[in-house]
């Protein structure tokens, strides 16, 4: 799924468009966030399962 810049564009044009301006930084906070938590997840999940694996 390759966007070229013209398609991006419009993306952002819809999403300031549905949102309005000042609500996208509080989006774009929490997007961050949720991103953070999800690789926060997957590194503590790997993390055990390593440790589990050198247990037995």
């Amino acid at each position: 799924m390759n966007l070229g810049g013209s398609e991006l564009i419009i993306i952002l044009v819809i999403v300031l468009v549905l949102f309005g301006g000042a609500k996208l930084p509080k989006l774009a906070r929490s997007l961050g966030q949720a991103q953070k938590e999800f690789k926060d997840g997957i590194d503590d999940a790997g993390s055990d399962a390593t440790e589990d694996s050198s247990d037995s």
